[in-house]
């Protein structure tokens, strides 16, 4: 499973357009993917959101889905992802 961490700066005078949209998306995502995304600012820079999605099992299609839904945002937008650390290293050879 992979998780999705994905942040970007909002003008503030952009921030009640935006709102309905990042609404949608989480639905949409909730629809399509069963999971229950965040959306969060940062404590100490209010120009600062992040949304983060935990657990996606298909990688190819929720971002595509996330390519195709916030094209028109008018944000540039930064993924990262992570997994998660397995219990054992895997020896190599």
């Amino acid at each position: 499973m992979t998780n999705y961490y994905v942040y970007y700066r909002v003008d503030q005078a952009a921030l009640d357009s935006l709102r309905p949209r990042i609404k949608k998306l989480l639905e949409q995502i909730q629809n399509t993917f069963g999971i229950q995304g965040r959306w969060l600012r940062r404590r100490d820079d209010p120009s600062t959101y992040m949304e983060v999605y935990e657990g996606v099992a298909d990688g190819k299609a929720f971002e595509a889905l996330l390519e195709r839904e916030t094209a028109g945002f008018g944000l540039q937008r930064k993924t990262e992802t992570f997994v998660d650390v397995p219990d054992r290293p895997r020896l190599a050879g």
